[in-house]
């Protein structure tokens, strides 16, 4: 986000610029247990990988930036 602007009564919305990689998964443990999340899902070695994997979802990927649903949220807001 580059930054926030009083809201006006406006026929435009706000729309999303650009982003790189998904969003952390709820309750993950903040940026540092993000990063051990992100490490434990990428090794199946890892002792907490399978657990993790079905905690997030087996779908989640870290690379992913879905732009679309981004500006659906932002039209929902006011």
């Amino acid at each position: 986000m580059e930054k926030v602007l009083e809201a006006k009564e406006s026929k435009f919305v706000p729309i999303c610029l650009g982003g790189e990689r998904a969003c952390p998964p709820e309750d993950v443990g903040g940026a540092w247990g993000y990063g051990d999340f992100l490490e434990a899902i990428s090794d199946p070695g890892h002792e907490e990988h399978e657990h993790l994997v079905d905690w997030a979802d087996e779908d989640f990927d870290p690379e992913r930036f879905d732009m679309q649903a981004v500006d659906e949220r932002l039209r929902k807001l006011r």
